[in-house]
């Protein structure tokens, strides 16, 4: 069975990618995890200026997902290009995750990233708050989110991924937005915005007081919104939401997406990449495909066939 793909030229061996964040600079796991399991890794969130990040806690774990409240902590592009980057040895494709909280800061990064050997791709983190928007997530504008992409593609020529906000009226204009400004690829989405309260204290649990939600509550609808987005694309999107084994990957293929980011579930089983793409076989064996490339976008085309055939039957009535 085929696994490989390509995202926009991008040649992965498999589907599965590493979500920001979840190795760390991209080798957090190396050695604790079966690393041919994945097609790429991304990185955490780079910034200009190195970040602390939020106070403590950061994460709440609930049964049916995973709120984090990191806060983009980083060293800065300084000291990742210095000396993060040169110690790298991932063994497969490495994509970097920049942010900032101005246009002009995601341009910098984007440029000083385009002299260094060893990065893959760039995905453009525009979930980031834009300061100059009162705190409005780039993502959430159409017009702001062209204006970050086309800045960061005129400074780069590394395949460009435009990683979007979920909760957002409209995501495929945002989406489309991203693509008419050079975005080689759309990851859909980021984390939802998320709290809980510890009954005990009758305080906020974590120490920023609201994070991201990840896991397996936010997959119905992040497919939703990769159905959505897939009719209006002429470029990849790689789906990133609750994905926790090979039925997952799948649905999210069918909805359109060529590839998925995965993070939680890793968390709970280092195992689970292994075992995704183990499945990701036996589903492939058990229904006729060879090359995975082959489920990308399938569903739209069964629903097309039956509204067809509708058609053709009320007409016949």
């Amino acid at each position: 069975m085929n696994l490989e793909l390509s995202i926009g030229g991008l040649k992965l061996s498999t589907p599965l990618i590493a979500a920001s964040g979840l190795f760390g600079y991209g080798d957090g796991y190396c050695g604790l995890v079966e690393m041919s399991s994945f097609g790429a890794v991304v990185t955490k969130t780079i910034t200009r200026q190195k970040r602390d990040g939020n106070p403590p806690p950061r994460l709440v774990d609930f049964e049916c997902g995973l709120i984090n409240s990191i806060g983009l902590e980083n060293v800065g592009v300084d000291r990742f290009l210095d000396e993060v980057l040169p110690e790298l040895e991932i063994g497969t494709r490495l994509i970097v995750s920049i942010g900032g909280s101005e246009i002009e800061e995601y341009a910098e990064i984007a440029r000083r990233l385009s002299r260094s050997e060893g990065i893959d791709a760039v995905e453009v983190n525009i979930s980031c708050p834009n300061i100059r928007k009162g705190g409005i997530a780039f993502g959430s504008d159409a017009d702001v989110t062209g204006e970050v992409i086309g800045d960061v593609r005129s400074q780069t020529n590394h395949l460009l991924i435009a990683k979007l906000p979920p909760l957002i009226v409209g995501i495929e204009e945002i989406a489309v937005a991203a693509q008419e400004a050079g975005a080689d690829a759309i990851t859909i989405a980021n984390t939802y915005p998320a709290m809980s309260i510890d009954i005990e204290s009758e305080r906020p649990m974590l120490g920023a007081i609201t994070g991201g939600l990840s896991g397996r509550a936010i997959k119905p609808m992040t497919l939703r919104l990769v159905w959505t987005a897939f009719t209006k694309l002429n470029i990849p999107i790689i789906a990133s939401g609750g994905i926790e084994n090979a039925t997952d990957c799948v649905e999210y293929m069918l909805a359109g997406a060529s590839a998925v980011e995965i993070g939680s579930v890793i968390l709970r089983d280092l195992n689970a990449p292994k075992a995704i793409v183990e499945g990701l076989k036996d589903f492939m064996v058990q229904h006729g495909y060879e090359d995975i490339s082959q489920l990308i976008g399938r569903a739209h085309e069964r629903e097309k066939r039956r509204d067809i055939q509708d058609n053709q039957s009320c007409s016949s009535a």
